[in-house]
C-alpha cells in the first residue's frame, strides 16, 4: 500500500518508524550547532577557530561537535602547521558532509522565502552563469513534483 506524502497515511499500522533515517539522520545533525558549522565549511571556513568566531559559539562547543562530526564522518579532520607554531587541526567535508548541500540549501530556501523580509541575505548562483540555484522535489525528466503526487512505498515489510 502506497502512503500519500501530502495528506494523512491511509494505514499507519502498515509501517513502523524504526530505523527512520529521519530520525537517525537528525541525531547528526540536528541541532543548531552542527547546521551551522556545515553552513560554514560549505562557506568555505576549516579552521577551528574561524569556525567558532563565525558561528558566535564558546571554543568548548565547537570542539565537542566538530569532534563529534569527525568521528561520524561528516568531517575529516587533518593536521597543519603554520611556520613556527605548534600543530593545529582543519576540519574539512567529506562525502558524506558534502552530501549534505542539498539539506542546507533547502533550508536557506525556505527561511529566505518565509522568514526574511524581501528574501535572504545571500543567493547561490552557478559559479559559471551567475544563474540562481535552487532546491526542488524532480521526477526522473527534471519537472518539480509538488507534496501531493508523492507517495512514500515501505522497502521492507
Amino acid at each position: 500500500m502506497a502512503m500519500k506524502l501530502g495528506g494523512p497515511l491511509a494505514d499507519r499500522d502498515e509501517w513502523r518508524a524504526t530505523h527512520c533515517s529521519v530520525d537517525l539522520a537528525l541525531s547528526v545533525v540536528g541541532t543548531r550547532t552542527a547546521m551551522l558549522l556545515l553552513r560554514e565549511a560549505f562557506y568555505g571556513t576549516t579552521r577551528f577557530h574561524d569556525f567558532a568566531s563565525r558561528i558566535g559559539i564558546t571554543e568548548a562547543a565547537a570542539a565537542t561537535r566538530l569532534k563529534e562530526l569527525a568521528e561520524i564522518g561528516v568531517f575529516d579532520k587533518r593536521p597543519y602547521r603554520e611556520e613556527g607554531q605548534r600543530t593545529r587541526y582543519e576540519y574539512v567535508l567529506t562525502d558524506m558532509g558534502r552530501a549534505l548541500l542539498p539539506t542546507l540549501l533547502a533550508l536557506m530556501q525556505w527561511g529566505d522565502a518565509y522568514l526574511q523580509d524581501g528574501g535572504g541575505p545571500l543567493r547561490v548562483v552557478e559559479a559559471s552563469t551567475g544563474a540562481p540555484v535552487r532546491v526542488q522535489v524532480c521526477g526522473p525528466d527534471g519537472s518539480e513534483i509538488p507534496p501531493e503526487d508523492l507517495c512514500v512505498l515501505p522497502t521492507r515489510p
